[in-house]
């Protein structure tokens, strides 16, 4: 019978990327747990496969190999202890800056340590064997498809990468028997382009987004330069408030209800961990760090381009093949979805005594050249969804580790590097309490205005559409929620907390008493203190405010299909509509 490629969807991945890759040359060494990735490839006739009995011979093989034809080559070895024989030749590749790929196979790695024959522990190499080393699982679904081919693909470029340097694939098998697979895989191939590289791939995109995550103050260059790439490549900057972005092309779309005629045809992803959870429509994205990494959170990354951000915005404003004069209408698009949306939402009446009514009532008060700095989850997204009243406000979030335990120092810590800047916080109740020693440190100044909401929980875990929330509602309380600590509220802990520690303070349990003292907290003028402003909302509320703002009447900006699809469930309800899909189904 004629065999083919294995069955092994791993396997099938790396086979198609080691193609893609332009990776040719194998050096291979017997045994049982890589037969299925060998009796894939030895028929192929696109690869160059060799044979070698002792794999650190293999090794050195693969070292003059790589050395004399200037091309990366690949290793393939078994369990026991065949892979610790490469660890001498990849020491040497290491050193030499040469691209040897060590392809280990191995059994599933729940087996280590249980005394099963043939297993060993890959996991951590020396650090001057391999630059890169991942394990390769089973692949069980699309996610283990998308994280893995990227690894795998991180790999590979690795080789070539500053210079050249070994990496090391650990590769699970189940031992199939099945080679009846006649063609591999599409797999989503990534290339990286240096600093060094004279050319770049052409951008010849109908539609270009650019996407901010949380970023550093941007310089005049950079903005300027960001500015005319989006005229001559019809693009728009998506970002929210940590992007600190504030050119011409600016667009917040937290409110935006995504269709598809808001997609894009490539995404330029600069800047870090982004708070905002937005999730757009995109054939491919082009990542630009100076890292180099692959950061893929939204699952198309084509191109890593490892240079500066004004390095890339620059070489290709200046691309003179680029034709047709300056356009907007991309950016044009957006603004009116974007801006139509956003006057339904300043006209609302009815939105709760909350965390969203709060940024709603406040934003604009905040003066000029001031820093925000808001709390994750719920301060963050709620404040995303008003626009900053001026360009020189600065923002930033802990989004980096995402956690609550250190809000509240670093909006401390910002305001002391400088001290006549006014610095606005914005925390949730477990944030503050969580971090509020750092209050009592002798060195802040009176230019810090810190804002807690207090709900007595964890807001998050009682949304609506949370999935404690929703499952659960009230008995998310007592545990998922962490509610009933610190005093359960109290209208005297904070006050006297604050008050002793020398902070003016304010509080708040309604809009009325609100808006009384908002003017004060927000004020330009220099106070003689610093002031904590504690603010009592219900969990309720908060996750009616939310429910009420992701439900702003948009149709205005749907298309005819989703407008009936809309039509239908409102008549019909969601339940009934599920139904009739499942009868449809059979």
């Amino acid at each position: 019978m004629e065999k083919f490629y294995t069955s092994e969807k791993n396997h099938q991945i790396l086979i198609a990327l080691l193609k893609a890759h332009n990776i040719r040359k194998i050096i291979v060494s017997p045994g049982m747990t890589n037969v299925t990735f060998v009796g894939s490839v030895q028929n192929d006739k696109f690869f160059e496969v060799y044979s070698s009995v002792d794999e650190r011979s293999a090794g050195y093989i693969a070292c003059g190999m790589s050395a004399e034809s200037g091309e990366p080559v690949v290793l393939s070895c078994t369990g026991a202890t065949a892979s610790r024989n490469y660890m001498p030749p990849l020491t040497e590749a290491f050193y030499r800056k040469l691209p040897i790929l060590a392809v280990t196979c191995t059994q599933p790695v729940g087996r280590i340590g249980t005394h099963t024959p043939q297993v060993t522990d890959r996991f951590n190499p020396p650090k001057d064997c391999v630059n890169f080393s991942v394990t390769v699982p089973v692949i069980q679904n699309k996610e283990d498809e998308w994280s893995y081919t990227l690894k795998m693909n991180e790999a590979l470029l690795e080789l070539r990468h500053r210079g050249g340097a070994p990496a090391h694939i650990n590769l699970t098998t189940t031992y199939s028997r099945d080679f009846s697979v006649r063609f591999l895989p599409e797999v989503r191939v990534v290339k990286r382009f240096e600093t060094s590289c004279r050319e770049l791939p052409e951008l010849n995109a109908g539609t270009v987004g650019i996407f901010v995550g949380a970023h550093v103050k941007w310089s005049d260059e950079l903005t300027e330069l960001v500015d005319s790439f989006c005229e001559k490549y019809n693009a728009a900057v998506l970002c929210d408030h940590t992007s600190n972005y504030r050119g011409k092309y600016e667009i917040h779309p937290s409110l935006v209800p995504l269709t598809p005629r808001q997609g894009m045809d490539v995404m330029i992803h600069i800047g870090e961990v982004s708070g905002a959870y937005m999730h757009f429509h995109s054939k491919e994205v082009w990542r630009v760090s100076p890292d180099g990494c692959l950061r893929d959170p939204f699952r198309r990354l084509r191109y890593v381009f490892e240079m500066s951000e004004e390095e890339f915005f620059s070489r290709y404003a200046e691309n003179t093949n680029r034709g047709g004069g300056k356009t907007t209408e991309y950016y044009d698009m957006w603004r009116h979805d974007y801006d139509y949306v956003r006057e339904k939402l300043e006209s609302m009446q009815e939105l709760p005594f909350s965390n969203a009514w709060i940024a709603k009532n406040t934003i604009n008060r905040l003066p000029e050249n001031s820093v925000l700095h808001l709390g994750i989850l719920n301060s963050l997204r709620s404040w995303n969804f008003f626009e900053l009243p001026h360009k020189n406000i600065l923002s930033f979030c802990n989004t980096g580790g995402f956690g609550i335990d250190g809000c509240v120092s670093s909006f401390i810590g910002a305001s002391l590097a400088s001290p006549y800047k006014l610095f606005f916080g914005i925390i949730g109740d477990l944030a503050f309490f969580y971090d509020m020693n750092s209050m009592g440190n002798r060195h802040i100044e009176k230019n810090i205005r810190l804002m807690m909401i207090n709900n007595g929980l964890g807001q998050e875990f009682r949304h609506y559409n949370s999935l404690s929330g929703s499952s659960f509602a009230e008995d998310a309380d007592p545990f998922m929620a962490a509610a009933g600590h610190f005093a359960k509220q109290s209208r005297d802990l904070v006050r006297h907390y604050a008050s002793d520690l020398g902070f003016e303070y304010l509080s708040a349990s309604n809009k009325e008493e609100y808006l009384a003292n908002v003017e004060r907290f927000t004020t330009p003028e220099r106070l003689d203190k610093p002031v904590l402003f504690e603010v009592f909302t219900d969990p309720k509320d908060e996750s009616d405010a939310l429910y009420a703002i992701n439900n702003i009447e948009a149709d205005a900006i749907l298309p005819p299909s989703m407008k009936l699809k809309r039509t239908v469930k409102s008549i019909l309800g969601g339940r009934n509509v599920r139904r009739i899909k499942e009868v449809i189904r059979r």
